[in-house]
C-alpha cells in the first residue's frame, strides 16, 4: 500500500499562508507529521502559485527534504515546474503527478518520467475529457499503457488513477471506478493504482465516513495506493484493517502494530 500525503498543498489556507511568509518551520512540521503518520510520499502541490510556481515548487521541496527523507510526489500541470522540482529530488524514486492521454499533456510529461526514472500517476483521461464508463475508462488505460511500456516504462512504476467523481453529482461513480479498477487489474496485474479519493464524497455531509467505507471498497478490487491526508487516524485505522483482512498484513502485524500507537483510540 503506497499512501501520498496530501498536506503540501498551497490550496489549502494554511499551506498558502506559510509560502507566502516563508515559513520553513511550519512547512517542515506539516512533512514530518505526514512522513511520522504513515505517508511513503510526501506529494507537493503549489499549482495555485501560478506567477511564482518555480521559484515556490524549488523552495518547498528544498525545505522539505532538510528535515524528512521520504521521496517526493511532485504534484503540477506545469512541465517547468515539475521539472524544478523533480532536479531537486534527493531521497528514493520520485513520483510525478501527473501524465494524462491528452496529447499536449503526454508530450510534455513523457520526457520527464524517463529523464528521472520516476514513478508515474497516469490519468485516465484523453482529449474528449473524464470518461463517463468503465469501458471508457479502460480503453483510455490501454493507450496509456501501451505507450508508456513501448519506451521502457516499468509496469511497476505505472500507478493509474481511474479518476473519482461525487456520487452526488453522478450516482454510479463509485460502482464506475470499482469496475475500472477490476478491469484494469484483469488486463495489467503488475500496474499500481492511486487516486484522490476524497472527490467521491464532494457536496455530501459526514463525508469522512464516506471515504473511510470507499477505501475498504476499493481495496478489495486491487487498489493499492491513495492520496489522502494520513495523520486522518480513522482512515488510516481503516486502511489498516482492511490490509488485515484482506490478508496482506502477515501475521497482523502492522494492524497490532497502529494498535499499539492507539489509532484505533
Amino acid at each position: 500500500m503506497l499512501i501520498i500525503g496530501e498536506l503540501i498543498n498551497t490550496s489549502r489556507k494554511a499551506i498558502k499562508e506559510a509560502v507566502e511568509n516563508r515559513d520553513g518551520a511550519y512547512i517542515q512540521q506539516v512533512a514530518k507529521e505526514q512522513v511520522e503518520a504513515g505517508a511513503n510520499y510526501v506529494d507537493i502541490n503549489c499549482g495555485t502559485m501560478v506567477f511564482n510556481e518555480v521559484e515556490v515548487m524549488e523552495w518547498l521541496v528544498n525545505t522539505v527534504q532538510e528535515v524528512v527523507q521520504a521521496p517526493l510526489c511532485i504534484d503540477t500541470p506545469n512541465p517547468v515546474a515539475m521539472e524544478a522540482g523533480l532536479n531537486l529530488c534527493k531521497y528514493g524514486q520520485p513520483m510525478i503527478n501527473s501524465i494524462s492521454d491528452e496529447k499536449e499533456r503526454f508530450a510534455q510529461v513523457l520526457p520527464l518520467v524517463l529523464k528521472y526514472k520516476a514513478k508515474v500517476v497516469a490519468l485516465c483521461m484523453d482529449d474528449t475529457g473524464i470518461p463517463e464508463t468503465a469501458q471508457d475508462r479502460i480503453r483510455v488505460a490501454d493507450s496509456l499503457y501501451t505507450k508508456l511500456t513501448a519506451v521502457g516504462v516499468a509496469d511497476e512504476d505505472i500507478y493509474f488513477d481511474p479518476l473519482v467523481k461525487p456520487v452526488s453529482s453522478v450516482e454510479t461513480a463509485g460502482l464506475e471506478v470499482l469496475d475500472t479498477i477490476k478491469l484494469i487489474k484483469e488486463k495489467y496485474p503488475q500496474v499500481h493504482f492511486t487516486c484522490g479519493l476524497s472527490n467521491v464524497s464532494y457536496g455530501l455531509p459526514n463525508r469522512k465516513i464516506l471515504n473511510r467505507l470507499f477505501v475498504v471498497q476499493t481495496m478489495t478490487v486491487g487498489m493499492d495506493g491513495y492520496i489522502l491526508n494520513p495523520t486522518d487516524k480513522e482512515m488510516m485505522g481503516a486502511i489498516y484493517s482492511g490490509l488485515a483482512l484482506l490478508g496482506q498484513d502477515a501475521y497482523c502485524m502492522n494492524y497490532l502494530s497502529a494498535h499499539r500507537k492507539g489509532l484505533f483510540e
